[in-house]
């Protein structure tokens, strides 16, 4: 009697703040996978240009080829399903449908690893990287340097003026904090005297 061996498929996520080493944690694993000789496709949203329009990069500058897609359901239209792992960066703009998508896939025997925000710049959690936590097998949290005091930080400081949710940008648009020098928002002393009014001149004397 033969015997039927059913892939198991799971869920991973690797969440944090900006400049923690996401994409680069999402690009090692992937790595190792196509070492492996496992079948490799890796799906990045199209709003995320800010590198390089066919890859994901991380801040260090580690890179991989990928495929763009508009949103999370994109991923299947353009998934072979003779894959065996799937890589998503950048998944909090991917939209509230990569918790079904990602489930789909895990269920279809595919290891689904995913690198995302899990906090918006209010410091609330940012979806769909909560809802997916609660599906993963496996978490990995991590850590940026906070740019105000150099403790560990889990926030995303944005520092541009706008109450837009999503506003892509890297170095110079947000800095990682820690919790005692988050500021919601934007903030103050950034907005106030730097963006908003004109430094007078002093003058002679």
């Amino acid at each position: 009697m033969d015997v039927l061996i059913h892939n198991t498929g799971w869920i991973e996520v690797v969440c944090g703040p900006m400049f923690s080493g996401k994409s680069e944690e999402v690009i090692r694993r992937l790595r190792r996978a196509i070492i492996a000789r496992k079948r490799v496709q890796v799906f990045k949203p199209e709003i995320d240009d800010r590198y390089a329009s066919d890859e994901i990069v991380s801040h260090a500058d580690a890179r991989l080829g990928a495929i763009v897609v508009k949103d999370a359901t994109g991923i299947l239209t353009q998934l072979d399903w003779r894959t065996q792992v799937v890589g998503v960066d950048e998944a909090n703009f991917m939209g509230p449908e990569l918790v079904r998508v990602a489930n789909q896939l895990a269920d279809a025997g595919k290891q689904v690893i995913i690198a995302g925000l899990d906090t918006d710049y209010l410091g609330r959690p940012f979806p769909p990287i909560p809802d997916l936590l609660t599906m993963a097998e496996s978490i990995t949290k991590t850590l940026a340097i906070c740019m105000r005091c150099g403790n560990p930080a889990k926030h995303t400081q944005r520092l541009v003026d706008s109450e837009d949710l999503i506003v892509v940008g890297a170095a110079g648009m947000y800095e990682a904090r820690c919790r005692r020098c988050f500021e919601p928002g934007v903030p103050k002393q950034e907005v106030l005297p730097f963006l908003r009014y004109p430094l007078r001149d002093p003058g002679p004397g």
